[in-house]
């Protein structure tokens, strides 16, 4: 079991210690009567499945000797109108950096990713559409 305590604080700011011992603080706009001193919580799920994916397919690609010198994941969330506005859309482009990088090695570390091992993924499945890509910039 994994537990995460959310302690309320002030106007809309909230702060959130995980099982690891690790603290973030989480705050709504001024316009609605936070104060902006924290990410909001639909921004850290789109954070959560960007980083879970992340540290899978950095894994898988060290793991097939693959010279790899960056990664970013570009996470876009398209929200329903109405409440309580989910995501409905959800889309990663994974930017592999590097040299040399196999296209079949990237292809599989991200399939493996996002179909098998990445459990924020599998969390919204059902929930969210949920589509990826990748492109691999030479380095």
């Amino acid at each position: 079991m994994s537990e995460t305590i959310v302690t309320y604080v002030d106007g809309l700011q909230f702060v959130a210690v995980a099982a690891s011992g690790h603290a973030l603080v989480m705050d709504g706009d001024a316009e609605v009567g936070g104060k902006d001193t924290g990410s909001r919580p639909m921004e850290l799920l789109l954070m959560g499945i960007g980083g879970c994916s992340g540290m899978d397919v950095v894994s898988i690609l060290k793991k097939k000797k693959q010279d790899v010198k960056g990664l970013e994941i570009r996470v876009n969330g398209e929200k329903a109108e109405n409440y309580p506005k989910k995501f409905t859309d959800i889309n990663l482009e994974f930017i592999i950096k590097g040299k040399n990088i196999s296209d079949d090695a990237v292809k599989k570390a991200v399939e493996l990713s996002m179909e098998k091992y990445c459990s924020v993924k599998a969390t919204l499945e059902g929930s969210a559409k949920i589509s990826y890509h990748y492109r691999i910039v030479e380095e």
